[in-house]
């Protein structure tokens, strides 16, 4: 394992904070900084985990804060907030044109996306609901029919 510098070792603490698997983070390192690192020496920066159990006081108070302000800020993160999503939503359904599976599938979306619930009114009177269901009774009437036995 390569000894890596101050900047990337912060950077895997704080992605691994923020909830990415080590091998997301691992890829990251690759892109941003060049360095081929193995998801198992990320795992060497997460407190969380045993592999981390020896990680500096320094890096550990960095994840814990890191991992506070993420789950406290999550209203940051735009597919976190109703609006955001529900005009995702509009977008892909315009997009949709003719296809009336897809537009279903994205109508059920938004209903589950605004709580999934209808509100439902009853008409009250002398304190007796109108809409509240009463039992249907049925009789039965047999016609005068003889028996075989």
């Amino acid at each position: 394992m390569a000894a890596l510098k101050e900047p990337v070792k912060i950077f895997i603490v704080q992605s691994l904070a923020c909830f990415e698997t080590p091998q997301q983070v691992a890829d990251a390192v690759q892109q941003r900084f060049g360095i081929e690192i193995d998801r198992r020496q990320c795992e060497g920066y997460d407190p969380t985990k045993f592999s981390g159990r020896n990680l500096s006081k320094k890096l550990t108070e960095l994840f814990e804060r890191t991992r506070k302000d993420f789950r406290e800020n999550i209203e940051d993160i735009a597919i976190a907030n109703k609006a955001f999503r529900l005009r995702e939503l509009q977008k892909m359904y315009e997009d949709s044109g003719r296809n009336k599976r897809v537009k279903q599938n994205l109508l059920k979306q938004a209903f589950q996306e605004t709580d999934g619930r209808i509100t439902k009114t009853d008409i009250t009177t002398n304190g007796e609901s109108l809409n509240a269901a009463k039992p249907t009774v049925i009789e039965l009437v047999a016609p005068n029919v003889k028996g075989t036995d």
